[in-house]
Parts: C-alpha cells; structure tokens; sequence
C-alpha cells in the first residue's frame, strides 16, 4: 500500500511538472552569470507566470543572431534577448521573429516605435581606464599614443560591432585611417566583453572596451572608484539593447508576457546593478546612487538599424584589413 501511495504521489507530480509551461530564453553569457541579472528576472518571472523560464547562453550578443540562424525555425527559443540597434534589420531579414504586443512609457535618448524588438536597456561605449591614466579625448589622439587596449571581435560581440559602427559614424571615409592607426594599441581581440573585461582588470591593457557605465560597479559593488571612462570630443556611440519573441515559438503569448515582464518596475530597477546599464523605462526609485558620477557624452552617435546593416561589410572588412598588416 505504502509503494502505492508513493507511486500515485509520484505520478502526480510528474504530471504536474508536464503541465508547467516551459519559455526557453537565448541571451548572452554575462546576463545569466551569477552577477547578472538573469538569476534574478528568472525568480521573479516565475513567481507570477506559473511556468518554467529557461535562460540559455548563446555566447555574446552577435553570436545570438548567428544561432538564430543557423537554427532557423526549428530553433528551441522562443525569445531572443540581447540583440541590440546594429543587429535589428539583420534580426527582422531572417523572417524568424513576430510582433509582440508589449506596452510601455520608455525613455530613451531616441524614440522608439519598434512592431518586433522590446528595448529593455541601453548604455554609451566608451574606453574603461584606472583613473590617474592621461586618457586620450579621441580616437586619433589614441591612435598616436602608446596605451594598449583590448577589444571585442564585431562577429560575435555587440561592444565589437558597436566600436565599427562608432568610427564609421564618428570618422566616416576616414575610418580606414583610423583603424591603421589603432591597429598596434590592440593587445588582442576577444570574442566577448567578458573575456575583454577580464584581462583589463589583470593589467594586460590599459584601457578596455566597455560603457560608460562600467566604473558604476567598481563603484557601487566593490566600492573602488578607482574606475572611469575616457571621454571622447567626437561623441559616444549608443547601444539600445532588445528582445524579440520568435514566430515560431508555441508560447506566443508567455513570450509575449515576459517581454512586458521585462520593461516592468521589477526588472528596470535592477538592471543598473546588475547588468549595468541604463534602464529602457525610468525606474519608480530613479537611478542608483553612483550613477551620477558617470561621465556625459557631449554627443549620442547611434545610425538608425537600416543603415548600420548597410554599413556593417564594409565597417568590417575595414577593420579586418587594418588589423591584418
């Protein structure tokens, strides 16, 4: 009788976990390490949603769409979360991904209006430096000096992408300068920020790709603010990072929920201390102290996602071709 009852109960609970509705969400690694803020919008997704949110690491934001890709409608996903402005028309040509139905009083430096791609935060690139270093105030003027930097591969890293898209909007037909002159600053190339952050702070380089929001965690995590960011005279170059639902999905609407779930309080309110960046919809407690420390660019630079698709082959075999002699 004993065996019975155990077995009943097991067979309850079994088809109780196969009733539970299961979201499979693809995004880049440092959203869902121990520090970011995936662990966090998983508890508090679940909690209200009566399902099982499954967050899968796909590499660093450029990788994402290449996965996407590869998988085409048979993939997995049902929302891909971590794409950004460089990515949208490239994301939007695959015909993978379906309107969503998310509301939301954002607040954004641009206006957004967007049938597919949800904008959850956004951020300014900028070289991260210990302070104390005479930083240069542009790329010129980095290219003439003698720091070391490291940088992301723009094949498979949104920060990558962004540095291309930054001194093509910034320098235009002169970016191809631009690039042989910072050719020999490169100390390596990563294929994501994570790596790229990782060996700055084990002083193999004096500055790093990153954000201006970077020095906000030295800061307000680890209470050093021996971090800051270079200033650049000729703008900074904005990343609005996105989530798109995927046609295919056969949760369209808990993939609709989760898109609104993250331009909720819960979620923008942490997502400056955990994923560091600004949020897409003003928090009810507005910004963390230490975020007004961060410098201000003197100008956004963002091309609109029709022609940073356009410009990314040619941005990208300038580069190659600089880094290649």
């Amino acid at each position: 009788m004993k065996y019975l009852t155990f077995a009943a109960g097991l067979f309850s609970a079994t088809a109780a976990l196969a009733d539970t509705p299961e979201l499979t969400v693809y995004t880049y690694d440092s959203f869902i390490s121990d520090w970011g803020p995936g662990p966090v919008v998983e508890a508090a997704f679940e909690e209200v949603c009566g399902c099982d949110l499954k967050f899968v690491g796909a590499g660093d934001g450029a990788a994402l769409l290449a996965r996407i890709r590869l998988e085409g409608a048979r993939s997995a996903a049902d929302v891909v979360l971590g794409l950004d402005t460089n990515l949208i028309q490239a994301a939007r040509d695959t015909g993978l991904f379906a309107p969503h139905a998310v509301k939301a009083a954002y607040d954004l430096p641009v206006d957004w209006a967007d049938a597919e791609f949800v904008p959850y935060d956004w951020g300014y690139f900028a070289f991260v430096h210990d302070r104390g270093l005479e930083a240069p105030a542009d790329f010129r003027a980095l290219a003439d000096s003698e720091l070391k930097i490291v940088i992301q591969d723009p094949r498979s890293s949104t920060p990558g992408l962004g540095l291309l898209m930054w001194v093509k909007s910034a320098y235009g037909d002169d970016a191809p300068a631009i690039w042989d002159g910072l050719a020999d600053n490169i100390v390596t190339v990563t294929k994501g920020w994570s790596e790229a952050y990782g060996l700055f702070l084990e002083g193999e380089a004096d500055m790093v790709l990153s954000y201006t929001t970077s020095p906000a965690y030295h800061l307000i995590a680890e209470e050093d603010g021996s971090k800051t960011a270079a200033r650049f005279d000729e703008g900074h170059y904005m990343q609005v990072e996105v989530a798109g639902k995927l046609a295919a999905s056969d949760q369209p609407e808990l993939a609709d929920a989760f898109l609104q779930f993250m331009v909720s309080d819960a979620v923008q309110s942490v997502l400056p201390t955990t994923n560091w960046m600004y949020p897409a919809v003003t928090p009810e407690a507005g910004l963390p102290q230490g975020f007004e420390t961060l410098i201000a660019p003197g100008k956004a630079l963002l091309l609109p996602p029709g022609e940073a698709a356009e410009l990314r082959d040619p941005a990208l075999a300038e580069w190659l071709t600089a880094l290649s002699r």
